[in-house]
């Protein structure tokens, strides 16, 4: 369109550097950001509208993959230039809002929104809230992630057709403009939850929500822990029968936001934010804090007669802790309530009495699972809670005193330990709070996290008075039937035995799914030196057991109690497919099947490859393929094992792993022992990866071992098996 062309060669002002510092924000109170000298442009009509650039994707595409706009093949000819037109509905000044730009059609009443990834932060100060900006699409390209049409590049490494990538920020100047003169106020639209499925044409406009609440599993929390992203549930409309929502949505919050560390508000009302959605979950970006009005407390009391009571019926804010009218209970009190509880037995606490005790252990490895133990002076107990993650609440952080009411708890014998929860008995709850009730019982001191101070102790010298605490115990070694084993096998809880050197022993006990640092449980070996461990007591049958919530609870780096020094098996040969593709220490066999070999491949993994097959090709496959290593000797060898990781999805055979010390050349004709070693059972998700263990490998001391993954599937069923880190080990 020519017209351009005469308006655009003069409209472009210079840009000029600026630069913004920010600092820790408390409130919305910002100061406009400076646009002098940032390049504008005169208003002109767009020529491609933001429903038509969504059909580019949804309409025009029967293929599924994001549709690549053509070059602007003249620069100096407009005819070929194609721009959309929008209003700056978001803003990422409050960093709740990573990367993106979203716009609207209008500035009040608009019907189509649109997503613009960048590769940008601080773009408030480019594009504030209400600028009219244009978007120059010659180059760029529509596709979708999370099933939200976006503006984006194609930059062919993407895992999947159709999605995009986001707009490097050298490249933003020289396609996104903003208007020299138009901006305006964003007014929210007015729409339902019910509505959002009906509107998703809405999707990136800034909207509000009238008469809703937090529902009662986020009450009390933050609106995100640091660092991490989490999502907050709403409700409106309440169904008093089913005790449910009409309409439910989340507000996704992130915890670099400037508000994350705010307590959510706990009363119902208005909320403004950005309408998105990922895949079917309907969801809210909020811009600024001060955009969110459920809860005010005008009378100074909790009562606030606009904000309560709730559509749940909640009278009065919830979070705000008072011991007017209860009774302060210790550790030991509470266990005095049970009386004499027989094990499996439960009894409810009736009287109006609370407890104040602090964190000693928690989840944050996912060690401990849904539970929390807390300490006083007279004792501790393990507090059953129905929700994972607890670490990420401010409540349960290590070290924070968290206040308890009793009333309505129960105390429950399990296998000898008294432990506080519910009367819930049902698989989905267990015994445990229920996450909807965790308000009515656990309340944040607001008080700082104090260093948790561990009980000394011996292994002799532990009573049933210790069990729930938090102690240390000095000079213990894992006993040697042990060394060389990991943490963990697999995703189970193990048992490991410690031993002081009088010879008395304990038991470890460590889940396989725990996380210490970059590692599992079932991929780190036990401590091979003597020292100290610091970890929460448990009992079990009279049993007692130590549980520790990180690795560093355990301090074994001195000579054992002989005085010899422990050295784990020295790794002979290792491959951890870092580098992509295979080298030719591996042999790939295609037994049967429509000519598909095991590969390297790094999806979902970032810059970590790993080794992979799949009998999925257009639909399920007959399949045998092995993946053979090279030779390794254990001449001389008095010791050896091998291990490796694996991650499974979907249905399918399990891996099958062998050895063997005369390869043939033919996987038909060599002699194969098939090898005991714990592999990922999970097939309904990626990334839970599990370790072999150090699988033996005595029966082929003084020879040449391979090893082999044998994958095979059939028309039915054909799993994804990914291997990584693999190692042969032997002194």
């Amino acid at each position: 369109m020519k017209k351009y062309n005469s308006i655009l060669k003069y409209i472009f002002i210079t840009a000029a550097a600026l630069f913004v510092t920010t600092g820790c924000v408390h409130d919305d109170k910002y100061e406009e950001p400076n646009l002098d000298g940032y390049q504008c442009v005169a208003d002109f009509q767009a020529n491609t509208t933001l429903s038509q650039l969504k059909k580019k994707f949804t309409e025009n595409n029967p293929a599924g993959e994001a549709y690549v706009f053509p070059e602007d093949k003249t620069p100096n000819d407009s005819s070929d230039d194609l721009y959309i037109q929008g209003y700056v509905s978001s803003t990422d000044e409050t960093g709740n809002i990573y990367k993106t730009i979203y716009i609207q059609d209008a500035l009040e009443n608009p019907t189509h929104g649109f997503t613009i990834s960048v590769d940008m932060v601080s773009s408030y100060t480019k594009f504030p809230q209400g600028t009219k900006i244009y978007v120059k699409l010659n180059g760029l390209a529509v596709g979708t992630y999370g099933n939200v049409v976006q503006l984006g590049v194609k930059t062919g490494a993407e895992s999947f057709a159709n999605a995009v990538s986001r707009i490097p920020e050298k490249k933003v100047p020289q396609v996104i403009f903003r208007s020299c003169t138009t901006r305006g106020e964003i007014k929210p639209k007015l729409i339902t939850l019910a509505e959002m499925k009906n509107n998703e044409d809405l999707i990136g406009c800034l909207v509000q929500l009238d008469n809703v609440e937090f529902d009662s599993r986020t009450l009390c929390s933050n609106y995100a822990p640091n660092g991490q992203t989490v999502d907050r549930g709403i409700g409106q409309g309440w169904n008093a029968q089913t005790k449910k929502y009409l309409a439910t949505a989340v507000v996704r919050n992130s915890g670099y936001a400037s508000f994350a560390n705010q307590t959510l508000p706990a009363g119902k009302g208005t909320l403004k934010g950005i309408f998105s959605k990922f895949n079917s979950t309907y969801q809210m970006y909020i811009n600024k804090v001060s955009d969110v009005d459920l809860e005010g407390d005008k009378n100074g009391n909790g009562k606030d007669e606009e904000h309560f009571p709730r559509l749940d019926g909640i009278e009065e804010n919830p979070c705000k802790f008072s011991s007017a009218n209860l009774t302060a209970k210790t550790v030991a009190d509470v266990e005095q309530l049970a009386g004499s509880l027989a094990p499996g037995s439960l009894v409810q606490i009736t009287g109006d009495y609370y407890l104040k005790a602090q964190v000693v252990a928690n989840d944050e490895t996912g060690n401990l699972f849904k539970y929390v133990y807390v300490e006083d002076a007279t004792g501790g107990i393990k507090v059953n809670i129905n929700k994972a993650d607890l670490f990420l609440d401010n409540r349960f952080k290590l070290g924070k005193d968290l206040n308890i009411k009793l009333k309505g708890l129960y105390i429950r014998n399990v296998n000898g330990e008294l432990q506080l929860g519910s009367n819930d008995s049902s698989s989905a709850v267990g015994y445990r709070i229920k996450e909807e009730d965790i308000y009515q019982y656990l309340f944040d001191s607001n008080a700082p996290a104090r260093p948790v101070v561990a009980t000394e102790k011996t292994i002799s010298q532990l009573t049933a008075a210790d069990v729930g605490r938090w102690i240390k115990i000095k000079d213990l070694q894992f006993i040697n039937g042990d060394l060389g084993k990991t943490y963990a096998d697999g995703t189970s809880t193990s048992n490991r035995t410690l031993e002081d050197c009088s010879g008395n022993k304990i038991t470890l006990r460590t889940s396989g799914r725990a996380v210490f640092g970059l590692k599992t449980a079932s991929s780190i070996e036990v401590a091979g030196g003597k020292g100290d461990i610091y970890a929460v007591l448990s009992v079990y049958n009279d049993t007692y057991q130590l549980w520790i919530t990180q690795l560093t609870d355990v301090k074994m780096t001195n000579p054992r109690c002989d005085g010899s020094i422990y050295t784990p098996i020295p790794v002979l040969y290792s491959d951890d497919f870092a580098a992509g593709g295979f080298s030719t220490d591996w042999t790939l066999v295609n037994k049967e099947g429509p000519s598909q070999f095991w590969v390297t491949s790094n999806q979902g993994n970032g810059s970590n490859y790993y080794a992979m097959m799949n009998g999925y090709a257009s639909g399920n496959n007959v399949n045998e393929d092995w993946l053979i290593s090279k030779a390794v000797s254990l001449v001389g060898k008095t010791k050896a094992a091998v291990s490796f990781t694996t991650d499974v999805r979907y249905n399918g055979n399990a891996l099958q792993v062998y050895a063997t010390d005369n390869y043939t050349g033919d996987v038909t004709t060599t002699n194969w022992t098939q090898l005991p070693a714990t592999l990922d059972t999970n097939t309904g998700g990626f990334g839970d990866w599990v370790s072999s263990g150090n699988v033996d490998l005595s029966a082929f001391l003084g020879k040449n071992v391979r090893i082999a993954f044998k994958y095979t599937s059939t028309s039915s069923a054909a799993a994804t098996w990914e291997v990584d880190d693999f190692k042969i080990k032997g002194q």
